[in-house]
């Protein structure tokens, strides 16, 4: 398990730098149409695009979405220039899957990034169904102590465990076994979608577990469907590019949890790729943005790449923000009054 885990992971990275359509760049949002002031009534430099998240004040609600992790150079340059952009910038990251530490505990040293990002959010990451395979409440408490972490992402990924060669597919008793683990835990649980969406009954089911936070992770954006199908050698090797366009839309999945947002805090990501697409998605009840992709390149070069990565999309959103005569995020939050017209 120890090599398989581990070049699993440098192998993703490789599918996404040779397959651009990894990216399915669904472009969801621009059937979202917002309304324009010409007298927005402020100025561009009193716009303030701070949030609140995890008891932390972010300068704008951008989340780098996890990547990943193991024991390999490359992960460990990705995962420093990431966590030294997300500490200089201000906003929140979440790391890759911290289950290959565990088979090769070198690679436990690509996660320690608390010091590289002493203040800002970081957020541990386990796939939920290993809770049926063996993973302990001892190796969670683990993971997340490693990187010091504010919160836990559970991630949720049927399809991609069923089209990869070696996935865990039983989901059986899931929803339970998570509920139980946060009782147990220092830390809110996220849990998160991997590029097909949450659905209402995934939120309804989670809150009845006291889980209140959820990262809705929809598709447009990268398919690990089609990254797994380039792992594949068997008869049944296209299932993964049969499936690589399943699942809810962002949008789509925003809007139906709509009627949980009294209760339960919303990331969107899947598809965001800058700054009006973060502020659609905010007005439509998220309050956090997470993003991958465009990360991705940036971070193999250097930290001050993802920062000017981050920089050009935060000027976007404070841009859009400006252009919508809206001050600050609370005025963005929910305000469907900007939505003019859907495509």
């Amino acid at each position: 398990m120890r090599d398989q885990t581990n070049s699993r992971k440098i192998e993703h990275i490789r599918a996404i730098e040779q397959d651009g359509l990894t990216d399915r760049q669904g472009h969801w949002f621009d059937q979202i149409q917002l309304t324009h002031r010409a007298l927005p009534e402020l100025s561009l430099d009193e716009v303030d695009p701070r949030c609140q998240f995890l008891g932390k004040t972010l300068s704008f609600p951008l989340l780098i979405s996890s990547m990943t992790g193991g024991d390999h150079e490359l992960v460990r340059r990705i995962n420093r220039n990431l966590a030294i952009a997300a500490e200089r910038c201000q906003v929140a990251m979440g790391v890759g899957s911290q289950r290959v530490m565990f088979s090769s505990p070198e690679a436990s040293e690509s996660f320690a990034l608390r010091q590289l990002a002493p203040t800002t959010v970081l957020i541990a990451n386990i796939g939920a169904v290993q809770l049926n395979y063996g993973m302990t409440l001892e190796q969670v408490r683990q993971a997340i102590d490693l990187l010091q972490a504010d919160g836990l992402f559970l991630h949720l990924n049927p399809l991609q465990e069923a089209v990869q060669p070696e996935g865990d597919t039983n989901f059986t008793g899931l929803t339970q076994a998570i509920g139980r683990l946060q009782a147990e835990l220092p830390v809110p649980i996220i849990l998160k979608e991997v590029g097909s969406g949450l659905s209402p009954a995934d939120i309804q089911a989670g809150l009845q577990q006291q889980i209140r936070y959820f990262d809705l992770a929809g598709r447009g954006g990268t398919s690990w469907s089609r990254i797994e199908h380039h792992r594949r050698t068997d008869p049944l090797a296209d299932i993964g590019l049969k499936f690589q366009d399943w699942g809810l839309p962002t949008p789509l999945a925003l809007k139906q949890a709509e009627p949980f947002l009294d209760q339960a805090t919303l990331i969107a990501s899947g598809g965001i790729r800058d700054g009006i697409d973060m502020v659609k998605s905010v007005i439509l009840g998220a309050s956090l943005c997470g993003v991958a992709a465009p990360l991705l390149q940036p971070a193999m070069e250097s930290a001050d790449a993802v920062v000017s990565t981050i920089e050009k999309m935060r000027r976007e959103f404070v841009t859009a923000m400006f252009l919508l005569g809206t001050p600050d995020t609370a005025a963005l939050f929910r305000n469907k009054a900007l939505i003019v017209e859907e495509r």
